[in-house]
């Protein structure tokens, strides 16, 4: 919505200092996987000036390392990429150039922290053509999922995309790993097939499974959440903040990363409280924060209220505005006395009332934002 209007959605802030990249980029440094490709196509220019060399990853390498590969033009013909397993498809002789037994295939928008390498052991110890990571999941909330029907040894005979009626409850994550030479075969198969859509819970996994190849799943335990709304944005965010959540930053075993810019100390000042909240480098508080996010050099002024709300990086909140079950984008600035969002009673199924505000967008003073209004 108005937070991807000109950023790719692995760019967005979160948690105060990160990016949603972050977290999968993270992964993979901390599995001991050193060569990355980022295949990039929507918004990528932001996305592409964070990544860089990638060198906050540790993935600025002579050989390997991490890599940007946006759609380009072969001899007379461009095209984009018309799905997941078309984006893969067209950067095979990137991959060739390594000559990989095994190929990751991740999502740049998920929010969660996973060794990689125990589930290329799972991978290995099968003999698996494919293994893709699932995690169990509530059966009311599985009609929104790829559906894994699984026999007692973790061999999936049945693939179901978003299924009305779900015969189990073992969604897929989104993250596969082939043996690369089976990839290949059906990467070339799958793009010679007009009718396919290019996409690998739709087209690629159920080719395998009819032809029999051996496909598992690998059942994750943890904390993982796909950010591809504004509500499970706002709820990741949340998450951070409850000790009960499983998503803790703290781990030092498992360190995510991030492209951080140098940034003064916060400033709290006197007469401001801060209540189970981040905040983040480079910050000045005079006001009142309670069960929110307050990214890097953002400002909070005198007499403001801040509860259950994200801020995002840059933005500015002045003096006796309210804020409360909301988003603010990036370098966004609120005016005097401005009223944004509500109770939790506002929540609906299908709306949840956070109120948002887009990267860059300017609130007049005495404006008022109601609970769901994005702007």
């Amino acid at each position: 919505m108005v937070l991807t209007e000109e950023t790719a959605k692995p760019a967005v802030a979160f948690g105060g200092k990160y990016r949603i990249i972050d977290f999968p980029l993270s992964n993979c440094v901390n599995s001991g996987i050193d060569t990355v490709g980022i295949l990039t196509q929507y918004q990528p220019l932001e996305l592409n000036a964070y990544v860089g060399t990638g060198r906050p990853w540790g993935l600025n390498r002579n050989f390997g390392g991490a890599h940007i590969l946006p759609p380009y033009a072969k001899s007379n013909k461009s095209e984009w990429y018309k799905g997941t397993a078309n984006a893969v498809y067209q950067n095979i002789p990137f991959i060739e150039n390594y000559a990989p037994e095994y190929v990751l295939i991740l999502s740049g928008d998920h929010i969660y922290k996973m060794d990689y390498s125990k589930m290329l052991d799972y991978h290995k110890k099968k003999g698996s053509d494919c293994t893709i990571a699932v995690l169990e999941v509530p059966l009311s909330e599985a009609s929104r999922f790829g559906i894994m029907n699984t026999n007692e040894d973790g061999s999936i005979f049945e693939f179901e995309e978003k299924p009305k009626h779900p015969k189990s409850t073992k969604a897929s994550m989104g993250i596969y790993i082939f043996s690369w030479s089976v990839l290949r075969e059906y990467l070339m198969r799958d793009e010679e097939d007009p009718t396919s859509s290019n996409d690998f819970g739709k087209n690629v996994i159920p080719a395998l499974l009819a032809d029999g190849k051996q496909v598992f799943a690998y059942p994750f335990e943890g904390y993982w959440k796909d950010v591809g709304t504004i509500q499970s944005l706002w709820e990741a965010n949340m998450d951070l903040l409850d000790p009960k959540s499983g998503l803790n930053l703290r781990d030092q075993k498992h360190k995510i990363y991030a492209r951080n810019y140098a940034q003064p100390s916060s400033y709290i000042a006197n007469g401001s409280t801060i209540k189970n909240s981040y905040v983040a480098e480079g910050c000045t508080v005079r006001g009142y924060v309670e069960n929110s996010i307050i990214s890097t050099a953002c400002v909070i002024e005198e007499g403001v209220t801040v509860l259950n709300s994200v801020i995002m990086p840059n933005t500015t909140v002045k003096k006796g505005s309210t804020v409360k079950f909301a988003i603010l984008g990036e370098n966004a600035t609120v005016g005097r006395n401005v009223h944004i969002g509500g109770e939790k009673e506002y929540y609906a199924e299908d709306a949840w009332g956070i109120a948002v505000i887009g990267k860059g967008k300017e609130i007049p003073d005495n404006a008022t934002v109601a609970p769901g209004e994005i702007i």
